[in-house]
Parts: C-alpha cells; sequence; structure tokens
C-alpha cells in the first residue's frame, strides 16, 4: 500500500505501527522519525498541501486530520481529487486510541494498533493525588494566550498525571485566556508547549513578564515548563512523552 501522511501524528503512528515503508510522502511538518521522512517528498505545509503533487505520488490512502483550522478546506481538495483519505479529529485520549486503530485496520496490521494503544495506555497510568489535584495551564500559544478546553487530550494527560485543566470542563478545543482569568484559575504550574515553536525557543521570562501574573501561584514558586508540542500538541505514540513531564512536574509540586 502506497500512504501519504499529511499530519505529524499521523506519520508517527504509521511509524510506530512498522509501516515506514509504506510512506510514499508526507507533509513539510512530519519530523520525526528523522530517518524515515527526510528522505520522502514533502509537498507542502498544512494549510498550503499542494494536492496536485499529492496525487502524483499515486497514494492509495491519504491520512488526513481536522485538527488544525481550516484543514476542511485541504480534505475538500483532496477528496474533490479522487483521493481516498482518513480523516481523524481526537478530541480525548479515547479518540487518539480509535485513531490509532482505525489506521491499523487502513494498513492491513490490526491486532498492531491494538497492541500500540494497550502500551499507551499502559504506559500513562492515572494517578491519585494524596490531597487538592493542582492547577496546570497548558499554553498552546502565548500571546494571546491559548489553552485548552475539555475537548482536548492534554485535559485528560494532565488529569490522568494527577493535575487538572483549570478550563477543562469548557466544552471547546481550546481558548484564549485573558490574564484576569489566570489570576482567578491560579494555577499551580504554568507549562509552554507552544505550537510550531521549538522547544529551545521557549522562553520562561516572556511568561514571567506578564503584567497582572506575578502573584499567579506558578510565577511565585517560579514554576514554568518547557514541553514540546511534540509531545502534547501531536496526538500519537510520542503522548506517552508529555504524560511523562506532566507526571514530573505534579509530582514537584506535590513533594
Amino acid at each position: 500500500m502506497r500512504v501519504f501522511s499529511h499530519t505529524c501524528s499521523n506519520t508517527e503512528i504509521v511509524c510506530a505501527l512498522g509501516c515506514a515503508a509504506m510512506l510514499v510522502g508526507v507533509d513539510k511538518d512530519s519530523d520525526w522519525p528523522p530517518e524515515v521522512v527526510a528522505p520522502l517528498p514533502k509537498p507542502g505545509r498544512d494549510l498550503d498541501l499542494d494536492a496536485d503533487a499529492v496525487r502524483a505520488l499515486k497514494p492509495d490512502l491519504v491520512l488526513t486530520s481536522l485538527t488544525v483550522p481550516g484543514h476542511e478546506r485541504v480534505v475538500a481538495a483532496l477528496e474533490a481529487d479522487g483521493l481516498k483519505t482518513l480523516v481523524c479529529d481526537p478530541t480525548s485520549l479515547a479518540d487518539v486510541y480509535d485513531d490509532i486503530q482505525r489506521i491499523a485496520e487502513a494498513l492491513g496490521v490490526p491486532e498492531r494498533g491494538r497492541e500500540l494503544a494497550a502500551s499507551m495506555e499502559r504506559a500513562m497510568p492515572a494517578v491519585e493525588p494524596r490531597g487538592k489535584r493542582p492547577a496546570v495551564l497548558v499554553e498552546w500559544w502565548p500571546k494571546p494566550v491559548i489553552a485548552p478546553g475539555r475537548q482536548s487530550w492534554v485535559t485528560d494527560l494532565i488529569w490522568r498525571a494527577g493535575g487538572r485543566n483549570p478550563w477543562g470542563e469548557e466544552a471547546v478545543k481550546s481558548r484564549p485566556v485573558t490574564t484576569g482569568q489566570v489570576c482567578a484559575a491560579a494555577p499551580d504550574a504554568v507549562v509552554m508547549s507552544w505550537c510550531g515553536v521549538k522547544v529551545e525557543k521557549y522562553r520562561a521570562s516572556l511568561v514571567s513578564a506578564r503584567e497582572g501574573w506575578e502573584r499567579i501561584p506558578a510565577l511565585v514558586a517560579s514554576r514554568i515548563y518547557p514541553i514540546s508540542e511534540q509531545f502534547m500538541g501531536r496526538p500519537g505514540p510520542r503522548l506517552v512523552a508529555g504524560y511523562r513531564a506532566l507526571r514530573e512536574i505534579i509530582a514537584a509540586i506535590e513533594s
């Protein structure tokens, strides 16, 4: 089977399933595993995908998603070209597991999909905190500050790691939050996971310098942490690394 992957998470799922040899191309943002993706054709980024170039690769299946606003247009263009697509749009950790198994079935390796989902589940046990759950603000973007809502696998990761997302009850994928709202939420930790920004460019100083944030518990205790969006923003097997990083942060708050 010839497979084109339109998103980083789908690329990583295909490789984790042992099906990297099926890939005939990926989007420009797919960077893992590097030894797999480096030589592959990359006809554009998520919202600027060249559908004609994808068609020229003659894929039997295009793995895509709706996780980025505007992806609907790209998916419609691919389907208009007669390409067979499998579209992922997870809003919970359970959805991520379901997508892994759907992709595995489409690739003809259903048992590997079940095994991968099960191994992720084992690696991310739910932790029951000793006392009150620490509030963890995950930032998808720094200006304006954008945080995940209930319809995000990150809310599930925070809860499993023993914490809580202050906006985890709001029925949205993500939302901008104001200084007043952050002060009212009083997060015990701030996690920078800025989408599309390399982790080495995350700056805690940008968070600590925000006007009105100086009395937030996270800043008072200097609890501003980087976790690459590779481990938080990509709904695939490397969420395990994001969970582990969150668990370390929450354990440090509890100690």
